[in-house]
Order: structure tokens, then sequence, then C-alpha cells
């Protein structure tokens, strides 16, 4: 068999052509951090081994993070909610909710929506858990969290943030909002995740999408039933009804001891801390 070619370079007129400079300054945007790279296309065989050691390394931690956290309620949201507003105050109240039924909250650790979820677990001493990243500007940790781990991926995040979760709620907010919602039903859709409940609320701020969910279906690019996987509402007791039907007795959750962390291997429990 013969060694695969490299295809060649595509034709660029000179008034188009990239400049030293410029490629000088994109390979330097690459170097500044080892997480730029992993996007940027081929790398070394020892840079893809460094590589995924640290995805591993990220995956690891989050596992043992959640691994006493019981069964789990993911709540999604923007960063840039302020206290006090309409959605924050829904958050709030959907974490508690959540953690009177024996949930454990988990957030992505932030301000805003992820802040109000937090809290309304934490307030009442229900179990609050903050999966945070590592951003270019620090993304700080809400107070309300009993337990956190911060991950260095955005992809090694989302794992975690489903991987113990019965149950998904997804508040107001921007384009990381929406992969996360998207990619949970996704994984719904395609049998990679039991069917559990995702609950859409702000339905002032949701409904055009909503709106296009069921244009897909009549266009035939989902499937007629998937807009179903979605329970859209504002009512808090609709949606911890909901919450019980499809995620509590669906799936036979009961309250139980949590296991105890190992502290010769560095575990913790996500309450104690």
């Amino acid at each position: 068999m013969s060694k695969p070619k490299c295809p060649p370079e595509p034709h660029v007129s000179e008034e188009h052509r990239i400049t030293d400079e410029e490629i000088r300054q994109q390979e330097l945007f690459e170097l500044e951090s080892a997480d730029r790279t992993l996007l940027s296309g081929p790398s070394s065989r020892l840079h893809n081994l460094a590589t995924l050691f640290r995805v591993g390394r990220d995956l690891f931690y989050g596992f043992r993070a959640l691994h006493f956290a019981g069964p789990c309620v993911t709540i999604f949201g923007s960063a840039r909610t302020r206290e006090g507003t309409t959605y924050y105050e829904l958050a709030r109240r959907m974490g508690e909710a959540a953690a009177r039924l024996g949930f454990t909250v988990v957030t992505g650790g932030g301000p805003g929506i992820m802040q109000a979820g937090n809290r309304g677990a934490y307030e009442i001493g229900g179990r609050s858990v903050g999966v945070n990243i590592e951003l270019p500007f620090e993304q700080n940790l809400n107070p309300y969290v009993h337990h956190s781990v911060t991950m260095r991926y955005f992809f090694t995040r989302k794992v975690i943030l489903v991987k113990y979760s019965y149950a998904f709620i997804v508040l107001p907010g921007g384009a990381g909002t929406l992969d996360e919602m998207f990619e949970t039903m996704t994984l719904i859709q395609t049998g990679k995740l039991k069917g559990f409940p995702i609950i859409l609320m702000g339905k002032d701020y949701w409904q055009p999408l909503m709106d296009f969910v069921y244009r897909m279906a009549e266009a035939g690019t989902i499937s007629p039933d998937d807009p179903e996987l979605i329970f859209f509402t504002d009512d808090v007791e609709d949606a911890v009804a909901h919450l019980q039907r499809h995620a509590v007795r669906q799936f036979g959750l009961r309250r139980k001891r949590m296991p105890k962390p190992i502290r010769v291997l560095g575990e913790k429990s996500p309450v104690t801390g």
C-alpha cells in the first residue's frame, strides 16, 4: 500500500494570501496555552499524548467530585443574569424545589442562573455542587456550593454535568446554554442517554426557540415526537410534578444513605467538603 499523499495547498490569489506576520501571530495565539492547540489542527505525537493525559485528568477529577453526590438535577442558564430578576428568582425556586425532592443541585458553578440554582438548594440545607470552568477571564465560583471541581475543557465539563443527572432544567441563557440543552437533547434523541426530562423555563425568552423546534419537526429534520422531549413551563409546581413523574417515579429513585468517601484516596463528601 502506497503512502497517502498530502493534498495540494489550495490556490490563493496574492491579494488574499496570508502574510508571514499573520501566520506568526496565529502561532503565538495557539502557543499561549495548551488548551488552544487542542482544536488547532495536527500536533506532535508528544503533544497529543499530553492532551490525552490532561483530558483524562479532567474527567478523573470530575468523576471523583460527583461520585458521592447522589441523584442530581442539573440547572443550565446564563452567567449574566442579575440577582433579583425574574429568571434569577425562578432558578432559585427550582434549585430549592429540586433539593426538597432529594436531588443534589448541580450547575456550572458560576454567577447568574447558576448561582441562583445552587443558592436555592444551599439555603434550605440541600446538596449543592458546582462544576466550574477555567477561562481566560476568570469565572468566579459562586458562594452557594458545598463542593466544586474546576474543569479545563468545555466538553469534559459537559460530560460531568450530564453524567450524574436525572433531569435538566434550562433557564434563559446564551450560546453556552443552547449548546448544553441541544447536546443533552441529542443524547436522549439518539439513545445515548435515557429519557430524562428536559424542563425549559422562561416562556417569554424561549418561545421563538420552541417555535423553531416545532418547525424542525414539521420540516422532517427531527422526529415528530422530538419536541415532546422538552417540557415547556414557567410554573414551578408543574415543573416539580414533571420531575416527580419522569425523574423520581420513572427511575424508582429512593432516599438512601450516601456512600462514605475514603479519605486516603483524597475523596470528599459533596456536602461536608
